[in-house]
Parts: C-alpha cells; sequence; structure tokens
C-alpha cells in the first residue's frame, strides 16, 4: 500500500492512492438474485463492524436533468426495494415529485466494496412514516418537525427556538409526525457490486432485469 500525506500541497493528490486486495468476486460465488447479493455482502459489512453500515449516497435529479446527491440511512429493505425517510418538501423530496427516478450507492471502504442500485421511487403509505417516526428517539422527533427541510433560516438560535416551542406544546415528547414527513422506497432496475482488487483490475458485476429474470454480466474495471 502506498499512501502520501504530503501537507504541504493538499490541492495535488495524484499521487495518493493504495491497494485494493482485501477480497475478490467470480460469477461462482455470486448470487443469482442480486437481493440476495446484497444481503450477503450487507451482513459482512455488518459483522465486520463498519461504521455507518447503512449510510448510502442517494443521487436524483430535477426535470432539466441537474443531479444532487447526499447521504441518507438505509432503515429496512426487502423484494420490494429499499426504503428511507425524509422530509417531503426537501431537495430530494422535490426532485423525486417531479423525476421519481434516483440511483443509491453504498461504500464499505473497509471491504473494498461499492454498491449501486437504480431505480424507480414511490412514497411509503402513511401508516409506516408514523409508526417508524414514533420508533425514533424523542429529540429526533422534534428536530423533524420543527424542520423544513432545506429551506433557508435565519439562525441557530431561530431553529432551536422552533424546537424549544414544540417541547413547551408537547411536554410527553409524544409530537406527532408532521404529515410532510415519511418514507420512500427505492424499486430497483438494475443493481451493480463492485469489489476492488489488485493493480485496479477490479471484480464488477452488473444485473438489470429482462422480462422479469435478473441477467448479471461482467464489466471490465
Amino acid at each position: 500500500m502506498k499512501q502520501r500525506d504530503d501537507s504541504s500541497n493538499p490541492s495535488d493528490q495524484r499521487d495518493n492512492r493504495r491497494e485494493y486486495a482485501a477480497h475478490w468476486l467470480r460469477r461462482s460465488n455470486l448470487a443469482a438474485d442480486p437481493l440476495l447479493q446484497f444481503q450477503r455482502w450487507f451482513a459482512e459489512a455488518l459483522d465486520a463492524g463498519i461504521k455507518d453500515a447503512t449510510a448510502m449516497a442517494l443521487a436524483t435529479a430535477d426535470l432539466g436533468g441537474a443531479p444532487s446527491a447526499r447521504i441518507v440511512l438505509l432503515k429496512h429493505f426487502d423484494e420490494a426495494g429499499f426504503c428511507w425517510y425524509t422530509d417531503y418538501r426537501s431537495q430530494k423530496g422535490r426532485e423525486l415529485t417531479t423525476n421519481p427516478r434516483a440511483a443509491l450507492l453504498f461504500h464499505w471502504r473497509e471491504l473494498d466494496r461499492q454498491v449501486r442500485i437504480g431505480g424507480t421511487v414511490e412514497k411509503l403509505d402513511q401508516a409506516a412514516g408514523t409508526a417508524y417516526f414514533a420508533s425514533r428517539p424523542a429529540e429526533s422527533r422534534f428536530s423533524a418537525a420543527a424542520s423544513h427541510q432545506s429551506a433557508p433560516i435565519d439562525s441557530r438560535d431561530a431553529l432551536e427556538a422552533r424546537v424549544a416551542e414544540l417541547r413547551k406544546r408537547h411536554p410527553d415528547d409524544r409530537v406527532p409526525r408532521p404529515e410532510q414527513w415519511g418514507g420512500y422506497r427505492l424499486t430497483p432496475v438494475c443493481y451493480e457490486f463492485w469489489q476492488g482488487r489488485a493493480g485496479r483490475l477490479h471484480d464488477r458485476f452488473r444485473f438489470d432485469r429482462i422480462d422479469d429474470v435478473w441477467v448479471a454480466e461482467r464489466l471490465q474495471p
């Protein structure tokens, strides 16, 4: 492994590199179902004690095609798709309203692995949002109820004042779920599993759904 720590010129990182040699991925150990392959890798990331293993980059785009990305946390997944929760009025919420397609990216650095998932997005039903909201710590519930996510605000003090006002109105901590807050589900139409390999000769497999059957092919690194 070669990794340069040159604080004299932090803007030039062309010589900052490391080798990838933790694991390998071949068709012989690739699941035929990409959801099963994801479950395997996700379990290994959790077992490895990777911090924020549930963190995923969520990429959306507006009607003009301008992309935006941010980190959100995966909360649950199954055969129907991958789910997270947020404020519908946020930038991602607004973009998903007009362009209900998105991409997810998981990066588990310690295992030299990435998983990319693309698909269509829909809102979860209100019952799912209410149930998850009630399960959150009180501080998180008050923050979500007080915030109009992505909208400007004058100061931190103004934001904290909103939380304080809500706490006065709900001293029992039972602040209700805001109507504008809830869950989304991405239903996959494609997956890519990326395993870092020595010499940058990485293993990559892409799954596409063709006639209701998942078809995998190896991609060049």
